[in-house]
């Protein structure tokens, strides 16, 4: 079974605004969407945008894979917490990648560096 991805709500933003790089779009648009609740909560809460745009947000979350909280998510989001100067959401997002071992997509690599056994990707250097 291949890779599979668990995507930070900045590319999805870039995704759906057209901004990312060619070679990141076409793997995103043949990926099936997994998102974290985190990311959900970002995308559609997102504060600047407008009606259009959270329509659309909320179209693609709900077409989504929503990985909820859980135990185990929250155990690794402590932990990530205790060893890391991470933010809250940034560290379960985390989370949520190492424990459904899955491959972070995000562009905010810097937040989630220090961050063992967390599989990332920069989606602007494919």
């Amino acid at each position: 079974m291949g890779q599979k991805y668990l995507m930070d709500s900045n590319v999805i933003i870039d995704y759906l605004g057209n901004k990312l790089p060619a070679k990141t779009t076409i793997l995103i648009d043949g990926l099936p969407i997994i998102i974290s609740i985190i990311t959900r909560i970002e995308i559609v809460g997102w504060f600047n945008a407008t009606n259009k745009q959270i329509q659309k947000l909320m179209s693609f979350s709900d077409k989504a894979l929503v990985y909820p909280l859980n135990e185990e998510i929250i155990l690794q989001t402590i932990n990530i917490r205790q060893k890391c100067k991470i933010k809250l959401p940034d560290a379960i997002i985390a989370a949520t990648a190492i424990v459904n071992k899955l491959t972070l997509i995000t562009h905010d690599i810097d937040d989630y560096s220090s961050i063992k056994n967390l599989k990332i990707i920069d989606s602007w250097k494919m």
